[in-house]
């Protein structure tokens, strides 16, 4: 798997060139092993930085892939590597068709039945290659939990898609990571409303446009705590940089 990975305060990063993606996924699969693959957002990549669950989700992910510019920054500041930086509806789109290409089968989980539904014929009308070989609604009782998970293990999909309505997101994944049959696991929060026709797919102008984080945080003074959270990650890094 031509992967490098990096690590920014201790987080590890993955490089994926996109010439290399098909590639990759094709590898991952092909060892018959259990892979996550995580999305990390800035706040994501700060939250992985703690002694918690979702830090250890991270630490165990076969794939952790940048969303934030300053992911990317933090990167060169610390005279690393350049990750690469995907919009996670792209990555996705990008995977599905892949996985079409290969014959890959696919489950999705998550929003609520009549949703989920529209999804999946919504999935098969512009991936009729790729076969959909299981789908359950989100939002379910804790009771039910162990039969959908044996569901899912029966289905044995390439990848297993999960979005709105998946209690823990991505520790969801990685808590019952033990009971799934192996291949790719991915939690991506917009992707289904975007499939299924609620929200807009963000244009690409807008996703490599700057951020105005910063003045957002001043307009909505409820979120200053999160400018503290910042500097002392500014000063964490150039600690880091002073080190090496």
């Amino acid at each position: 798997m031509n992967v490098k990975r990096i690590r920014i305060l201790n987080v590890p990063i993955d490089i994926l060139p996109e010439e290399d993606f098909e590639d990759t996924i094709r590898d991952l699969l092909a060892d018959k092993g259990k892979h996550q693959i995580i999305f990390l957002s800035f706040d994501a990549f700060l939250k992985a930085r703690g002694n918690n669950e979702f830090a250890r989700t991270v630490q165990n992910a076969s794939l952790v892939i940048p969303t934030s510019k300053r992911i990317l920054k933090a990167a060169k500041f610390l005279k690393l590597p350049k990750p690469v930086r995907y919009m996670p509806f792209n990555f996705v789109i990008k995977l599905l068709g892949t996985l079409e290409k290969t014959r890959n089968t696919l489950y999705i989980a998550g929003m609520k039945p009549a949703g989920i539904n529209i999804v999946s014929t919504n999935l098969r009308d512009s991936f009729p290659g790729l076969r959909i070989v299981g789908r359950c609604a989100g939002y379910f009782k804790a009771d039910a939990e162990k039969d959908i998970i044996l569901a899912i293990k029966k289905a044995a999909p390439s990848l297993l898609l999960g979005g709105n309505g998946i209690p823990g997101k991505d520790q969801w994944f990685y808590r019952n990571m033990k009971e799934f049959s192996s291949g790719l696991f991915l939690w991506c929060n917009d992707c289904f409303d975007i499939f299924l026709g609620k929200k807009q797919r963000i244009s690409n102008e807008k996703w490599e446009g700057r951020s105005y984080w910063f003045f957002k945080s001043l307009i909505a003074p409820w979120k200053i705590w999160k400018l503290f959270r910042y500097m002392l990650y500014l000063l964490r890094l150039l600690v880091e940089r002073i080190k090496k």
